[in-house]
């Protein structure tokens, strides 16, 4: 069955994708340099390095690492995946990459201003720079050539017309790190279609300390009727956070897992609005090998769009299999 589409969805270039098979176990995976086995192609052996904002623990990253080594695999490239959430440290990383001479490196943006540095210097060497998952409004500025992801502020509007559709009375967004461009235009993007939206920032490395400010939130202030998160981890938080409540919010959320899917399945979250970060993680990977193989830039200057998509009961089941397998 096909997912819901948002009212609101952008178009982009569309891709047929032939994957290939990857582990069935969830999870991180054991190293850094995964999915770097013999490939299916000819070319000559590439290495290309990944580096994201991921918050250990997350396992929203586990499903963008898988589609990484599922495309590395098959290109015959050497993946060196690295990650930092602190923006500076993360600078760091694509800097030490640049200087180890890879060939390519895909990247996120979640605080673009601290990566320009480190982009620019990519450039200086001819190294190609792709980005994927954060920052859709400044890829193209910085001279990355490539963006895969979802718009978060035109996902964000498509949650706010459906907490209307459902009739909401008053709603809060989670933030779980200020300043990351993506999370914010996500809950910007719900106010703007339902302005009874209050922003509730929190320390998404602390999930404790999450769990008892949504729970303090929602008992200060018993009209909140339904609670957006912006990631798996924190719809689940915020599940039990309603219960410590005592309240009957609802919670809706961005993104999946294994976990986050039983949940919709019984009724604990309502549903989740998907941007694939399996495919985000392939098509970074894959669209540098095209790029440094044939020249291929995707996109035509546009970001290509990997969501949004709802999830909910009604077509759960056809995302469940993929789940447990560890890629949705």
């Amino acid at each position: 069955m096909a997912l819901k589409r948002l009212a609101v969805f952008a178009g982009a270039g569309v891709m047929a994708l032939s994957m290939v098979a990857c582990s069935s176990g969830g999870g991180k995976q054991d190293g850094a340099g995964e999915g770097s086995g013999g490939g299916t192609v000819d070319t000559p052996r590439m290495t290309i390095a990944m580096i994201t904002h991921e918050v250990p623990g997350d396992s929203f990253w586990d499903l963008i690492r898988k589609g990484a080594e599922a495309a590395a695999k098959k290109d015959n490239i050497e993946l060196r995946y690295s990650n930092d959430p602190e923006a500076p440290n993360q600078a760091n990383l694509v800097q030490s990459a640049v200087d180890s001479d890879v060939d390519g490196i895909a990247v996120t943006l979640a605080k673009p201003d601290a990566m320009q540095a480190a982009v620019k210097a990519a450039g200086a060497k001819n190294i190609p720079v792709v980005a994927f998952n954060a920052g859709m409004d400044a890829w193209k500025p910085m001279g990355v050539k490539e963006f895969f992801g979802q718009d978060g502020r035109i996902a964000g509007q498509g949650v706010g017309e459906r907490l209307t559709q459902e009739g909401a009375t008053k709603a809060i967004c989670v933030i779980q790190e200020q300043g990351h461009v993506d999370l914010e235009a996500r809950c910007a993007g719900v106010k703007e279609t339902f302005p009874a939206t209050e922003i509730l920032n929190v320390n998404g490395k602390d999930m404790p300390s999450v769990e008892s400010t949504i729970t303090a939130k929602l008992q200060q202030d018993p009209g909140i009727d339904y609670v957006v998160t912006l990631g798996a981890p924190f719809a689940l938080t915020a599940v039990q956070s309603a219960q410590n409540a005592g309240s009957n919010a609802k919670i809706g959320t961005f993104d999946t897992n294994a976990a986050l899917v039983e949940a919709i399945q019984g009724g604990d979250v309502q549903w989740a609005v998907d941007q694939q970060p399996f495919l985000q993680g392939y098509l970074a990977v894959d669209s540098l090998w095209l790029y440094l193989s044939n020249g291929n830039v995707i996109g035509g200057g546009q970001p290509t769009l990997t969501g949004p998509a709802f999830i909910d009961k009604s077509n759960i089941e056809a995302v469940a299999e993929y789940a447990k397998g560890g890629t949705r």
